[in-house]
């Protein structure tokens, strides 16, 4: 693939993100564009390595063609390299701006040499794509007279949808929100994906025939914890019809469940002062931020309200790392925040690969993503910090947090069932006006599925998902699927696309009796990177 002597000829070149100083007061996308003799010249690099690792179990979960469509690009194919890269991916635009890109991790050139910038091919593929307006509606031929709820308009009920319409089906998406994307449209800030990126998409599954239904909560009514998306629409007087879920369950012919993993997880929760004001899970911040801007100017970064939860002014800590630590780092800078610093309880990363994270395993070393690029060009400083418990935030005698107190640990002595020790005499309070809790979560909201009385299952300790198995995708109700992190956990945007495509071939398989659909990954390991 690529040029035979081109992984010796020349070096990884990777597209740049704009200048840290500019994007940093914009909410614009941070990617600039490449060259196409660069672009050529990278998938040059892309090795005949008999067994490319890049698209097995430790690399892509859709399974995309990577070493075909590299060497296209090489060629200047480019139309021939899009059609290759929507074989297995519906979505690549997402992938090739969100992904971490487990496939570099698993690229064989790696072993010894920088990877192949395989991202950065995949999304300038896709982008071209859309210019060259190679892609288009692809509507069923015939319809089949059957009819799909999918409950989720994530990444992975958007990939069920777009996969069951083009089979002939009468798909209806349905969607809490006033926005079809779900964390895609508003868990990932926009200078990560703009939504215009999202939309565009939406409008092709629209042409093609999917029906989308907007401020729906499928299952009771109920008094919603600040922060829950449905609460937050009601907040801004958006009306919320409410739709009992065995309606759906009586009025289609199969129902796939793709309502992600939105319950947090809260570390904190025991820690004294958790309770007061300020002090905020990261989807809720997010969130937040780009309703109020997509409701007013996003580009021009004017907010329509004041119903956003503002850092501007303020010291900020974000606890937990990870893309969602990053991106609350991203949003806080934006609004002008006085300080931001971020707290992760494991040891900092290695520079290399550690003996015990051998190739092809996801490399777990030391990476600066765009966010703390940003703080540092204006500060001086990394935000990060390292081996930090929070130990208690800190009142200012009125019910709102002014600070947070921490303590180092130390993970080469555990004590007792702590992985770790407690240094003594390493007690720092932080200063703090808004706290960020970017910890993860611990599955889906299970109310729809008490309400179907659906089995759960218990994938990662005390984290309820809902019971179905990957290639199936069934639960224990006939006709009621489920799929991407309501299923499997809080995981990554291309393996969400890698459940929605297995489940449409799992429903289609149901309706049907037979199905041609792909079946993507079906072999691959739970692995979460």
């Amino acid at each position: 693939m690529g040029k035979p002597t081109g992984f010796k000829e020349f070096q990884r070149e990777v597209v740049p993100y704009r200048d840290p100083l500019d994007r940093a007061n914009d909410f614009l996308e941070i990617f600039t564009e490449a060259p196409v003799d660069q672009l050529t010249t990278q998938g040059a690099r892309c090795m005949d390595c008999g067994v490319p690792f890049c698209q097995s179990n430790n690399g892509c979960p859709i399974d995309n063609l990577i070493p075909e469509w590299n060497d296209l690009v090489y060629r200047g194919r480019w139309r021939d390299a899009l059609n290759r890269l929507h074989k297995t991916n519906n979505f690549p635009e997402f992938t090739g701006r969100t992904c971490p890109a487990p496939c570099e991790g698993a690229c064989v050139l790696g072993i010894t040499n920088p990877p192949v910038t395989i991202k950065n091919i995949e999304n300038a593929i896709v982008d071209r794509g859309w210019e060259e307006g190679w892609i288009l509606p692809q509507p069923a031929e015939e319809p089949t007279g059957k009819t799909v709820a999918i409950v989720g308009s994530g990444p992975s009920g958007l990939a069920a949808a777009q996969q069951l319409c083009r089979a002939g089906h009468d798909v209806t998406v349905y969607e809490r929100a006033d926005r079809i994307g779900g964390l895609l449209m508003y868990g990932i800030p926009n200078m990560k994906l703009d939504k215009y990126v999202v939309e565009r998409r939406v409008q092709q599954m629209r042409d093609e025939g999917v029906n989308f239904v907007t401020n729906t909560h499928i299952g009771q009514e109920e008094n919603f914890a600040p922060g829950h998306m449905t609460q937050i629409m009601l907040e801004r007087g958006i009306k919320i019809k409410f739709v009992d879920p065995q309606h759906l369950v009586d009025e289609f012919d199969a129902v796939l469940l793709c309502t992600g993993a939105t319950k947090p997880f809260d570390p904190t929760g025991r820690a004294a002062g958790r309770d007061l004001a300020g002090i905020h899970f990261a989807m809720d911040f997010l969130t937040r931020n780009t309703k109020s801007l997509m409701d007013g100017d996003l580009h021009a970064a004017k907010h329509v309200d004041d119903k956003f939860l503002s850092a501007a002014g303020k010291n900020v800590v974000v606890i937990g790392g990870g893309d969602t630590g990053a991106d609350c780092i991203g949003t806080s800078l934006r609004h002008g925040a006085t300080s931001i610093v971020n707290f992760e309880l494991l040891n900092k990363p290695p520079a290399e690969r550690a003996e015990g994270n051998p190739w092809p395993e996801w490399p777990r070393v030391y990476r600066v993503d765009y966010s703390h690029a940003e703080v540092e060009a204006k500060t001086g400083n990394d935000p990060r910090n390292y081996n930090l418990l929070t130990k208690e935030f800190v009142d200012d005698g009125k019910g709102n947090v002014v600070g947070v107190r921490t303590v180092q640990v130390d993970w080469s002595k555990p004590q007792g069932q702590a992985p770790f020790t407690e240094i003594d005499d390493s007690e720092k309070v932080w200063p703090a006006e808004l706290v960020l809790l970017a910890t993860g979560f611990v599955g889906p909201e299970l109310g729809i599925g008490d309400m179907l009385e659906l089995e759960t299952q218990n994938p990662r300790g005390n984290w309820q998902t809902f019971k179905a198995e990957h290639s199936e995708f069934t639960t224990n109700q006939e006709g009621i699927f489920a799929a991407g992190d309501c299923r499997r956990g809080q995981s990554l945007v291309v393996w969400a696309i890698n459940e929605g495509r297995g489940a449409a071939r799992a429903v289609d398989e149901y309706l049907m009796g037979v199905t041609s659909m792909p079946a993507p990954g079906l072999n691959l390991p739970q692995q979460v990177v």
